[in-house]
């Protein structure tokens, strides 16, 4: 793999060298506007020059497609794998980079302000409007040298925007399934934004989303106990291990709603100085309506328990979170330097969820909720100043509070989560981090530049605490604990032709463990004690890449990557004994892969795309779990190939995309071999279009279709069958 990648970035050396002889001997020279970014060096970088492999994706291209949450934005960018599996109800969405699976092990940033969660590390993405954003940035690669924490696969970056002149915009629309009970049926969308600019000085912008659906039944009740004698309307079906199970009912649709708003203020003094405030309040909750059986006795009535199985197995509790995002940054320059800081909160008000008891019952019964409220303080300083004449210095240091508090209570009724009485387990705990980092970019050429940084981060966690009541030896209080981690990271930007780009860089990246990690200890009704451990290490990775970026003829491009990640201390649960797991730092793994990415731009009214990425993503020692050395990561897709494009005429416009998804494994094993069953995690290839027209200078309608060949399959739920919409957008 390695040879064939050197004999393709010489073929595409002499490609770039050819293609720049053509354009001096007077082909016509293209010239577009370079793209800006910032997530890659923390400063303004041009997209052509920053160090390492960086895709954008613009206002413009989330409008293109039927974009209904902002992780779904990312799902055609090469290297990344968006885990979405029942549509807008699907709560464990997750985005990873380069086979480093986990959503607590990609960094996710809202305006440069971390959103990674205080307590799993995790983000919620339900909530956050994709019409807000102005661009998201991605950077592939460890990028713990200037973020710290969390950044192993890389950083996602969301951008909101900020009105420049005075703008309005209403959105709204409707749409279904094609069959009802197959998609997200009734399907409803609304938005209203309104930015201005005021003397060139002040910047307002508010906006509110709102989205509903009355879902789909996504989630099957299977079971292993086979229906008695007379019990008819069952079918045989098989867990995705291959064992024989019955399928006997649903749970119901699963129903959904969000919203969010957002106000951001900024404030230009001058050219140089500006402060900038924005607060977003999300919500999200999700609940079943009644579920579904579909067993008959002999006198074609519903059945709804036999034998061992209970009533109880048709039902599904609601869940839902409440989230505020705070968030100020300033920055300035005086003589040379520039200066920012930024201050924000992300404050997690509540996040819950219910679970029926056994002995529940359609109509109510007891069961239990969950509730986890948690913050995250995050403040940043950092200066950037020349220095001779060949260096760009950047140097700061970042400080981070985390702190998150489980609370289990009994529930009179479970369908009533205000029902609560007796608390029955809590958890919690709190971190701290203080950082600092250096990154200085050389001009070594002028068309080569090298990037040296490092981090330096400083962490503790205190205040651990687990109490599962009435157990014995609980409560447990836990000594505090401190750990530190050296971040380095070098990389080199190349520009041999003027169409030519290549990047190399090698670093260092690192993941604390969590409060869900250190404290989450808990004892279960058969008398096994699942065991967080506050003595656990920080994950960390090893890796490097190398890649090309080659301009061909007019409007045509490629880009090529490989990488290599090597990973430590990944942390898994052991079985100590009969009655005891643990987490423990027991876990090697590597990931190694190829990124191949094309575009053919025809003037300005049709693109086309297509990439390809390739990842071996397996583990390598595992003390916990030694059946696991060998197996495939889990949730890392071997391969995934996306191909479309996008057509813009006059008032019309439109796109098509396809994207490929390989099997992925849930058990660590890799035993869930089979696919097209509840819980399995089947390989797959969807289709989705939209059409949009202008009616006015003002009025734009679209139609959209997604999954257009009606693919049928699973990721662990259902996923959604081929589904419509239809919107209308006003902009003034």
């Amino acid at each position: 793999m390695r040879m064939g990648l050197i004999g393709l970035i010489s073929l595409i050396g002499c490609i770039g060298l050819l293609t720049d002889i053509t354009t001096a001997l007077g082909e016509e020279k293209e010239t577009r506007l370079e793209e800006i970014v910032v997530t890659a060096t923390r400063t303004e970088k041009e997209l052509e020059a920053a160090p390492g492999s960086v895709s954008v994706v613009t206002k413009e291209d989330m409008e293109k497609k039927n974009t209904k949450t902002v992780d779904e934005a990312l799902n055609t960018v090469s290297g990344v794998f968006d885990r979405r599996g029942k549509g807008l109800m699907d709560t464990r969405s997750q985005v990873s980079i380069r086979g480093i699976s986990g959503q607590s092990r990609t960094l996710i940033l809202l305006d440069g302000m971390p959103l990674n969660s205080a307590y799993t590390g995790d983000v919620q993405w339900g909530g956050l409007s994709p019409e807000d954003a102005e661009r998201i940035e991605v950077v592939k690669g460890p990028f713990s040298s200037l973020y710290g924490g969390y950044a192993m696969g890389g950083v996602v970056n969301i951008i909101t925007k900020m009105p420049e002149k005075r703008e309005f915009v209403f959105k709204t629309g409707y749409g279904s399934g094609f069959e009802r009970g197959e998609a997200m049926d009734d399907l409803r969308k609304f938005y209203l934004s309104y930015g201005d600019k005021f003397k060139d000085k002040l910047s307002l912008f508010v906006s509110y989303g709102y989205k509903a659906t009355n879902g789909y039944p996504s989630d099957f009740n299977v079971q292993s106990s086979k229906p008695t004698a007379g019990i008819t309307g069952w079918s045989y079906t098989t867990d995705n291990q291959g064992n024989t199970r019955y399928l006997i009912g649903d749970r119901g649709d699963n129903r959904w709603w969000d919203d969010n708003i957002t106000f951001k203020a900024g404030y230009d003094f001058s050219k140089t100085t500006k402060v900038n405030l924005s607060f977003i309040r999300t919500r999200y909750e999700y609940n079943y309506d009644n579920p579904h059986t579909y067993l008959r006795n002999a006198s074609g009535n519903e059945v709804w328990s036999y034998g061992t199985v209970k009533e109880s197995s048709f039902l599904s509790g609601s869940g839902g979170r409440i989230q505020n995002i705070y968030n100020i940054t300033s920055e300035t320059q005086f003589s040379t330097v520039k200066a920012k800081l930024s201050l924000g909160l992300v404050d997690q008000e509540n996040s819950w969820y219910v679970t029926p008891d056994s002995t529940a019952t359609r109509s109510g019964g007891t069961g239990k909720v969950s509730e986890t409220p948690s913050q995250s303080y995050n403040a940043d300083i950092q200066f950037t100043l020349p220095i001779f004449d060949r260096h760009i210095l950047t140097f700061g240091g970042s400080f981070r509070h985390g702190r998150a508090d489980t609370k289990e209570h009994n529930l009179a009724n479970w369908k009533d989560e205000k029902s609560k009485t007796a608390l029955t387990y809590q958890s919690k705990g709190k971190d701290i981090t203080y950082a600092s980092f250096v990154q200085d970019e050389i001009i070594i050429l002028d068309n080569l530049t090298a990037y040296i940084g490092f981090r330096h981060d400083w962490w503790e966690t205190y205040d651990g605490y687990a109490n599962d009541v009435g157990k014995a030896g609980y409560p447990k209080n836990y000594d505090s604990r401190k750990a530190s981690s050296f971040s380095p990271k070098a990389a080199l930007v190349y520009k041999p032709f003027e169409k030519t780009t290549l990047r190399t860089s090698v670093g260092k990246a690192f993941r604390p463990p969590t409060v869900y990690d250190l404290y989450r200890t808990w004892t279960s009704s058969s008398g096994v004690t699942y065991a967080g451990n506050p003595d656990l290490k920080p994950e960390t990775t090893t890796s490097w890449d190398i890649g090309i970026e080659q301009g061909l003829w007019k409007g045509a491009k490629i880009r090529a990557a490989y990488f290599e990640n090597y990973m430590k201390d990944l942390i898994y649960r052991k079985t100590v004994s009969a009655t005891l797991q643990e987490n423990i730092n027991a876990g090697k793994a590597e990931s190694k892969g190829v990124e191949i990415e094309a575009e053919q731009r025809f003037d300005k009214w049709l693109r086309l795309f297509a990439n390809f990425t390739y990842t071996d993503a397996k583990i390598k020692k595992n003390d916990a779990k030694p059946a696991t050395e060998g197996k495939r990561l889990t949730q890392v897709p071997e391969s995934m190939f996306n191909i479309g494009g996008d057509f813009e005429k006059g008032p019309l416009s439109a796109s098509l995309t396809g994207r490929y998804v390989s099997k992925r494994y849930s058990n660590d094993e890799n035993k869930d071999v089979v696919n097209n069953v509840y819980t399995s995690y089947d390989p797959y290839f969807v289709a989705d279009a939209k059409v949009s027209y202008k009616l006015t200078k003002f009025a734009t309608l679209s139609f959209s279709v997604d999954n257009i060949f009606d693919r049928d399959y699973f990721a662990y739920y259902k996923a959604p069958g081929r589904s419509w919409f239809g919107e209308i957008t006003l902009r003034f």
